[in-house]
């Protein structure tokens, strides 16, 4: 989920991203990876965003990865290949504090081929620079601050502010995610409203993806209602993103109580059919078929 809050702020807000990694505000849109002649691209985690004159690639890191420096080659000449007229700028970010040496890695060298990509810590980011853009707000807990309480105080009062309501409910909504790797639940429940939250394209999402897996899994067997069985299925749905049984209650309403049978109800699985059939010739009289 991580990964698809970062690459939602970052396709939704390019300008304040620019203005963060390229110090202006450059006008990006959306790449899309099948616009590259090379397949696979990993679309859930790569960010391609583009402008007249420039590429801009970023990708988010929750941990370290061995990985990222052929990976980032990798790219370049992809894109490269595609945009050779266009100026191409990698950076990976880093989101969580580390001592790994991985997470210092700019460079990719094999043979005489040598290549050289960005590196931010955020850890190591001045807190003061995700509270100038809206689109940033939600990565400040994770800067370089003494205090993330009182950090993700000051950005609840400036999401208060956005006048933009699907804005204001987007960037709560990311904020309450991403801040969870800093700070614990009860935190982020008692600084940042879930009815602001709930308006949220994010929310909506998962409400979509919640409806659709609830039905194709027969996780939700009519029970409820109405507002109570969306509610649900929404549950069911973030709970299988490993989302907190606190943060679910808080997305949807739901007393913890209810959270937690709906967690049980997550693990079980379904009967299968072949199951089923066995069970019912079983109870048909000897040397009789079933009936159709």
């Amino acid at each position: 989920m991580i990964d698809n809050i970062c690459k939602f702020l970052a396709e939704t807000f390019p300008t304040d991203f620019a203005s963060w990694l390229l110090g202006e505000p450059i006008n990006f849109t959306k790449l899309e990876p099948s616009e590259l002649s090379v397949e696979p691209i990993r679309a859930d985690s790569v960010i391609f965003l583009k402008s007249l004159r420039m590429i801009l690639h970023i990708e988010f890191q929750t941990d370290p990865n061995k990985n990222i420096p052929f990976r980032m080659t990798d790219y370049l000449l992809r894109l490269h290949r595609q945009f050779p007229d266009r100026e191409i700028y990698q950076v990976v970010i880093y989101l969580t504090p580390s001592e790994s040496t991985l997470v210092y890695q700019t460079t990719f060298n094999l043979g005489g081929l040598s290549h050289q990509f960005n590196v931010i810590r955020l850890w190591e980011q001045p807190t003061e620079i995700f509270q100038q853009f809206q689109g940033l707000l939600p990565f400040a807990t994770l800067s370089q601050t003494d205090n993330p309480e009182e950090t993700l105080r000051q950005v609840a009062q400036q999401i208060e502010k956005i006048s933009d309501k699907q804005v204001q409910s987007n960037v709560a909504a990311s904020t309450a995610i991403i801040s969870g790797i800093a700070l614990n639940k009860e935190i982020i429940q008692r600084l940042l409203r879930s009815e602001i939250m709930k308006e949220s394209v994010i929310y909506q999402e998962i409400l979509l993806e919640g409806l659709t897996e609830g039905e194709a899994r027969g996780l939700a067997k009519g029970e409820a209602k109405g507002e109570a069985n969306a509610s649900n299925k929404i549950a069911l749905n973030m709970l299988r993103s490993n989302m907190s049984i606190e943060l679910v209650a808080q997305f949807t309403g739901l007393t913890l109580k209810q959270v937690q049978k709906l967690q049980k109800l997550s693990t079980k699985q379904p009967k299968s059919p072949k199951s089923t059939k066995t069970k019912r010739q079983k109870a048909s009289p000897l040397g009789e078929s079933p009936k159709s």
